[in-house]
C-alpha cells in the first residue's frame, strides 16, 4: 500500500470508490504476490530506526504538530465535527451524525473518569480543546491542556475562553504537576515506540493516588511478523506522508503499565465506529474541498483522500483496533463502576 499511495498522490491511477478498493486489497491477502510481502531495503531501514534511534525527543516531539497540526486551522475545522472539533474517533452509539457522536465519546471520558466540581484534570495532547471545554463547562473541573501544535494552541485558547482551562504549548515529557484525573485522547500515537514507558512513566507521576487516568487509543500489531502486510505497508506510508515519527503500539504495550503501578479498571473496544468517523470525515472534506483547493493543491487532496480512505478500510477490515482503556493509580479498593 505504500507504492499504492505514492502512486496515487501522483494522479497515476484513480477509481470510483476507493475506501472499497482499499477494503479489497486488504482483506484479500492470499492472492497478494509473494514479493508484496518481502520486506524491502525501505522496510528494513525503517525498522532498524524504528529500534535505534528515538526521533520524538527534543524537536522531534514537535514535527508532528509542524508537519501535520499546523497545516492550517481552516482545513480541520471544515472536516471535524463543528460541536467538539474532534480529530479523534466519535463514539456512534445512539448518534445519527458527526456531532452527536463526538458529543458521545468527550461524555462518555468524562463520566468514565467520574469527574467532580473542583477536580483538577490533565489533558495530554488536547487537540482543539474539545474536551477541556466540555469538562469544564460541564462538570465544573479546572483543566490544562497540553499541545504542541500552535495552531491548536491558539484555537484551544479562543474556544475555552471564559473557562477554567490553561491552555499550555508545551512537550508532555517536560511538564510536572499534580491531578486528581487525566485523559489523553489519541495522542500515544505520536509519541513513539521506545517513549511509551516514558509517557506512562509521566502520567503516573503525575496523578495522585487513586486517581483515574482515560486513555484512547489507536491499536494494532504492527512490523511484527517475518513478512509485510498491507498494515505495515500503509503505516510506512502514513508515517512518511500524514504522522512523522508516529507509532501505532500493540495491546501488550497497553497493559504493561500495570507492572508500574497503573491498573486497568476498564477496557472498552469500538473500533467499527472509526470507521464511520473517518467517512464523516471524508464527506466533510469533500464537501469543503472548493473553498480549500487554492491553499492546499491537488497532490495535497490526493494524499488527504488516500490517508482518510486507506484508514477506514483498514477499520472496516478490523486490522486496527480503537480502545478506551481507564486506568486507575494503585486499584480502587471498592472496584470500578462510573456507571452505577
Amino acid at each position: 500500500m505504500y507504492g499504492l499511495g505514492e502512486a496515487y498522490m501522483r494522479g497515476e491511477w484513480a477509481t470510483q470508490d476507493l475506501t472499497e478498493l482499499l477494503y479489497r486489497f486488504v482483506t484479500n491477502d492470499p492472492s497478494i504476490d509473494a514479493s508484496f510481502k518481502k520486506f524491502s531495503p525501505r522496510f528494513l531501514w525503517y525498522l532498524l530506526q524504528d529500534r535505534v534511534k528515538n526521533s520524538q525527543i527534543g524537536r522531534g516531539a514537535y514535527e508532528v504538530a509542524e508537519r501535520h497540526y499546523d497545516l492550517g486551522n481552516d482545513l480541520f475545522a471544515a472536516m471535524l465535527d463543528a460541536t467538539t472539533m474532534s480529530y479523534t474517533c466519535g463514539y456512534w452509539h445512539n448518534a445519527e451524525n458527526l456531532d452527536q457522536a463526538q458529543f458521545n465519546k468527550v461524555d462518555l471520558l468524562c463520566k468514565k473518569l467520574e469527574l467532580k466540581p473542583g477536580m483538577r484534570v490533565l489533558d495530554i495532547g488536547c487537540g482543539w480543546g474539545n474536551l477541556a471545554a466540555f469538562a469544564a463547562k460541564r462538570y465544573g473541573v479546572s483543566v490544562v491542556g497540553l499541545t504542541v501544535s500552535k495552531e491548536q494552541a491558539q484555537l484551544a485558547r479562543e474556544r475555552c475562553q471564559g473557562l477554567d482551562v490553561e491552555i499550555v504549548l508545551e512537550d508532555y515529557q517536560r511538564y510536572h504537576g499534580s491531578f486528581d484525573r487525566i485523559v489523553s485522547i489519541e495522542m500515544i500515537e505520536a509519541v513513539g515506540r521506545r517513549n511509551i514507558p516514558t509517557f506512562f512513566s509521566k502520567v503516573e507521576s503525575c496523578l495522585k493516588d487513586k486517581g483515574l487516568f482515560a486513555l484512547q487509543v489507536i491499536s494494532a500489531e504492527s512490523f511484527s511478523r517475518r513478512s509485510a502486510t498491507p498494515l505495515d505497508h500503509f503505516l510506512l506510508w502514513l508515517q512518511r506522508r500524514i504522522f512523522p515519527n508516529g507509532y501505532i503500539p500493540n495491546l501488550p504495550q497497553l497493559i504493561r503499565p500495570a507492572r508500574e503501578g497503573l491498573v486497568i479498571e476498564d477496557l472498552h473496544n469500538f473500533s467499527a465506529d472509526y470507521a464511520k468517523t473517518l467517512h464523516a470525515w471524508d464527506v466533510n472534506f469533500n464537501r469543503a474541498w472548493p473553498t480549500l483547493k487554492d491553499n492546499y493543491g491537488d497532490e495535497f487532496y490526493r494524499m488527504w483522500m488516500y490517508y482518510l480512505n486507506g484508514c477506514e478500510a483498514l477499520f472496516r477490515a478490523r486490522m486496527v483496533q480503537l480502545y478506551q482503556i481507564v486506568y486507575s493509580k494503585g486499584g480502587l479498593p471498592g472496584g470500578y463502576a462510573p456507571f452505577r
